[in-house]
This record gives structure tokens, C-alpha cells and sequence, in this order.
């Protein structure tokens, strides 16, 4: 009988660049989990299988620039529901709503469609990883500037030493992740 810890399966593949990029940081490189077709395949139907639950599903699920494209559209392919791409500023070609936020060395912007959602729909907010939180409170905050509930936000790995998660918890946003890289 085949038997498979899901986390620690998915943990085992993925790779700590370390000094990377800047001396210090253990950079956490999901690349494996999207190389190995049987991987990539584990790591989508576990978020799946939790928002088929009626009580989780979405009616659309949006991306973070740019990993969270790559989870996020066949997330929502196999959740037959559309997808919806948040872009660093200046690559969507139609009218926009912005968010800017703060980085450890400046600022961000990211923009949406302002015809991407419709106001009260439910939207499952996907990225590869949260460290600060930066990215998914502004996509977050994008979302709920056109009237969409951000019901969860998911991503496969948390770094909870940066202080993200518990910054998006605290700004009323559930979170769903994988793995959590604490201390090593």
C-alpha cells in the first residue's frame, strides 16, 4: 500500500538557496515542486481537494505576479472556475485599480482589471510563499477595492519569523498554507 505524508513530501522538494539573494537569507525555491509531473501533481491536488468543500469554494481565484499565476490557473482550471491575474504595475493593457505597498527597499505597485470581479464574489487569493505579506494584503485590499470578499489566501509555504502571516491574519484574512519554514 502506498502511503504519502502529504507536507513533509512536498517540503522534501523543495530547495533552501542559501546567501541567496543577499547574505543571510535561506531563500525557500519552489521550482522542484513544478519540475517532477507526479510532485506538481501532489502539490495542486492539495489545495483542490480542500476548495471543492462547498464551504470553501470559490467563484473565482486571482494570482499574485507571477508564481501565484502558475498555482492559481490550474487551481481554478480544476476548480472549473475562472482565473484572475494581479500584475506588477504597467503589464495589463486595460483600465486598472492599483495598491501600492512597502518593501524591505522601496515600494511595490500591483494592479488588477477593474472589470476583473464583480462586486460580492468570492475570491480564493493565491501565492508561492508569504514572508512580509506585502504582496497578498495589496492584492487583497485590490480585490476588495472592486467589492469582492477575499475569502482565504493560499500559498505553499509560510515564513512566519518574517511576520506576514500573522499581518494578514490580524487584517481579518484566513490563511491556508502547506508548509511552514520556521528557524532553519
Amino acid at each position: 500500500m502506498f502511503s504519502l505524508n502529504v507536507n513533509q513530501y512536498l517540503k522534501d522538494h523543495i530547495r533552501t538557496v542559501p546567501d541567496w539573494p543577499a547574505p543571510g537569507v535561506q531563500f525557500r525555491d519552489i521550482t522542484p515542486l513544478l519540475q517532477d509531473a507526479k510532485v506538481f501533481r501532489v502539490l495542486i491536488d492539495a489545495f483542490v481537494h480542500r476548495y471543492m468543500e462547498a464551504s470553501l469554494r470559490p467563484d473565482v481565484v486571482a494570482g499574485l505576479d507571477a508564481r501565484g499565476f502558475i498555482l492559481g490557473a490550474v487551481i481554478a482550471y480544476e476548480l472549473n472556475v475562472g482565473f484572475i491575474p494581479i500584475r506588477k504595475k504597467g503589464k495589463l493593457p486595460f483600465t486598472t485599480v492599483e495598491e501600492t505597498y512597502e518593501l524591505e527597499y522601496g515600494s511595490a505597485t500591483v494592479e488588477l482589471h477593474s472589470d476583473a470581479v464583480k462586486s460580492g464574489e468570492k475570491v480564493l487569493l493565491v501565492d508561492d510563499l508569504i514572508a512580509t505579506g506585502g504582496t497578498m494584503m495589496a492584492g487583497k485590499k485590490l480585490l476588495e477595492k472592486l467589492g469582492a470578499t477575499v475569502m482565504e489566501g493560499a500559498a505553499i509555504v509560510d515564513l512566519p519569523e518574517l511576520g506576514g502571516s500573522q499581518k494578514l491574519r490580524s487584517a481579518g484574512l484566513p490563511l491556508f498554507t502547506l508548509l511552514d519554514f520556521s528557524g532553519h
